[in-house]
């Protein structure tokens, strides 16, 4: 009877077709939460960041959100290993709703940046866990039939993300809330939703427990470890990169990376990161690998919708839609790919194929201009999604693929916290080098005299200056440069004409001194004599100065209304501005304040946002050769990846083999049988004669 429940045992599958689709359901839950989110922020963050005045404090927001994540990652993957892939998904699920609801109250961008890194310690589990659970129930061959499912929670929420945060970021209210707000506020329905959804149809089978340490000295040490290191990547620019505080989180930070090593060494098995997972050389190079893709994908990407909508002038809703040849890439690289993985079980020519096509992405890229059409944009981000296709999934399987079911859980989320560090320091370091590098390629832009001088004759325009859809980009930028201009130059003028009236008036007196003039003609004679004055200085300074206009009084004022008076006007004025923005980096222009609030360019007149344009256009270049740098570097290691063959089980069929095959074993030792079953890998002792 013993033998005959170990053969079924080990004929019958694990898990049914049907089974398996409930399970991939309640996933697809889950991943739909953690994806709309993704789109939907990054699409409004320019609104967000407007309307609490401090885009440049971006990057808190994403790096906040990605730090916690990261650091989340590999904590729930343990965790799973010891408690349940199930559990752990379901608390990843309310984090992430409460830390929604919590960013839609938010006041500031440092506060929102707070509570979007506790939507991060839910996103951990997000990110991870369904990776794992696919692990669990499917051989690595088998992965590629089921991801058309997951592709198309991808696809659907990176086309629904863009238009529902568009929506979101363009209009003033929504039932009496800004309308900013329900970018957070649309993820407590659908996360309600999913955990409903969890609740019902994620059931997956437990393996035996097993009693084991928690890695508390691990998570506190990645902490140790990781915070001051991406803290300075985001605040670098600010604190100095070699200041007091910058180097005490460099060394808090490598004390942390060196603890960190020590803690998992003594942990053994039982670590956070086992650190016997690298002595397989392909989950070594992927995670290198993810690492590098992680850096150059996050990082360069957030870049994608700001320039669209900056340089472009495209609105959030239109921005998100410009993205879908990336998402487009990605869906068509990643089924295809699948399929062939499935059939061969082989895929060293993806890692390869796609960091060529990435890097090929970001080289497309280096050579956008700020006047350049959306499509020669979109050829690059179909590259990108091209590439990235090919990276993800692979990466996540040959990690997978290199560990026993002991480790599914803690290698899957090893694979994804690496990819997360990558990713968290691109964004952190690529999105500081953006801002930081903003108010110099501003002053770049003024220095150069065609931009230069199209800009100041806009701004001396009465009519372009004083139209409305101007205002704000004059009262951010182009006023204190003029007023600082005009006033100078009417300054100039203006005590030209006071030494031509003061020296009339002081010849009228001496003349009545020397009993030339009588004293009851002095006052007329002087007021003839000034006249006289004003009237022979007007036509010198107005060839000096054309738009110079006098008065019958003497008071000096500039007529910029003509516009051939305004062209030389500015004509003799651009050479002296250039040298000043040459030799100068502190200009109302280049304040850091300019980018806390990008609406001024909204329907501004060309000429006068070009030399902003121009200098996000120059920024964003800089940004794509670094992530291309980082990307070309991945190429290079992947053409050294090593990929075995993929398994044809899934890790709870061969845990499900592995138990019947000891059952097996069992039952014929005790039926004293002479031959012992077929038990494939186990080791069966012969029995005592």
């Amino acid at each position: 009877m013993t033998t005959t429940t170990a053969e079924a045992a080990g004929a019958k599958p694990v898990m049914t077709h049907r089974q398996i689709l409930f399970v991939i359901f309640g996933l697809m839950a889950g991943m739909f939460l953690s994806a709309l989110d993704q789109t939907i922020v990054g699409t409004a963050i320019r609104t967000i960041g407007d309307d609490l005045h401090g885009l440049s404090q971006q990057a808190w927001v994403t790096t906040a959100y990605l730090i916690v994540s990261t650091i989340a990652t590999p904590i729930y993957g343990k965790l799973s290993d010891i408690f349940g892939r199930r559990p752990l998904f379901i608390i990843a699920i309310v984090v992430f709703v409460v830390g929604s609801i919590l960013a839609s109250f938010s006041t500031s961008m440092l506060e929102l940046a707070a509570f979007r890194a506790i939507q991060g310690l839910g996103a951990g589990g997000l990110m991870s866990m369904p990776l794992a659970i696919m692990g669990d129930i499917l051989a690595p061959r088998e992965r590629a039939k089921y991801q058309g499912y997951f592709l198309a929670v991808f696809g659907i929420s990176s086309i629904l993300g863009p238009l529902i945060g568009g929506l979101f970021a363009g209009a003033d209210e929504i039932l009496w809330i800004a309308g900013w707000r329900w970018v957070f506020l649309i993820n407590v329905p659908i996360g309600l939703l999913a955990f409903g959804i969890v609740l019902r149809f994620l059931h997956i089978p437990r393996g035996q427990h097993r009693s084991v340490r928690i890695d508390w000295w691990g998570a506190t040490t990645v902490i140790l470890a990781l915070v001051p290191l991406l803290l300075v990547a985001e605040q670098g620019r600010e604190w100095g990169w070699d200041s007091a505080i910058a180097i005490t989180c460099y060394i808090v930070g490598g004390v942390g990376v060196i603890a960190f090593v020590i803690a998992e060494s003594l942990m053994k098995d039982d670590a956070l990161i086992p650190l016997k997972l690298f002595r397989s050389s392909t989950f070594s190079m992927a995670t290198v690998i993810g690492v590098l893709v992680g850096f150059g994908m996050f990082g360069a990407m957030l870049t994608l919708p700001l320039y669209l909508q900056l340089v472009l002038g495209a609105t959030p809703t239109e921005s998100g839609l410009q993205l879908l040849p990336m998402i487009l890439g990605m869906m068509i690289a990643s089924i295809g790919s699948g399929q062939i993985i499935a059939r061969t079980g082989r895929y060293r020519i993806f890692p390869i194929l796609g960091t060529a096509s990435l890097a090929g992405g970001f080289f497309w890229l280096t050579h956008i201009t700020y006047d350049g059409s959306y499509w020669f944009m979109a050829g690059g981000m179909l590259l990108i999604g091209l590439g990235l296709g090919q990276l993800m999934q692979t990466l996540t399987i040959a990690s997978q693929n290199s560990v026993g079911l002991r480790d599914m859980g803690v290698a899957t989320s090893a694979s994804t916290f690496f990819r997360q560090i990558g990713g968290t320091l691109g964004t952190a370091v690529l999105l500081s080098l953006l801002f930081t590098l903003m108010p110099t390629n501003i002053i770049h832009a003024f220095a150069d005299e065609d931009t230069l001088t199209q800009a100041l004759d806009a701004a001396l325009d009465p009519e372009v200056a004083g139209a409305d859809e101007n205002a704000a980009i004059m009262e951010q930028i182009y006023t204190p440069i003029v007023s600082e201009v005009t006033a100078a130059t009417t300054e100039k003028l203006q005590e030209a004409v006071d030494q031509a009236t003061a020296a009339a008036t002081q010849a009228v007196a001496d003349a009545v001194a020397a009993g030339q003039l009588p004293a009851s003609q002095q006052e007329a004679a002087t007021q003839a004599a000034v006249a006289q004055a004003i009237a022979a200085a007007t036509p010198k300074l107005q060839e000096s100065v054309p738009v110079a206009r006098v008065a019958d009084d003497g008071t000096v004022s500039l007529d910029f209304s003509d516009p051939d008076e305004r062209a030389a006007f500015v004509a003799e004025l651009v050479p002296t501005l250039q040298e000043q923005f040459d030799g100068s980096q502190d200009t109302a222009a280049s304040d850091s304040s300019t980018l806390n609030d990008t609406s001024y360019l909204h329907d501004a007149d060309p000429r006068l946002s070009k030399p902003i344009l121009v200098a996000f256009n120059s920024s964003a270049v800089t940004v794509y050769w670094v992530a291309l740098g980082v990307v070309l570097l991945a190429f290079v290691l992947s053409l050294f990846f090593r990929t075995p063959p993929l398994r044809a089980k899934s890790a709870l069929q061969e845990a499900a083999d592995d138990d019947a095959a000891v059952m097996a074993q069992r039952a014929a030792a005790e039926a004293g049988s002479m031959v012992g079953p077929d038990t494939g890998s186990i080791r069966v002792p012969e029995p005592t004669r």
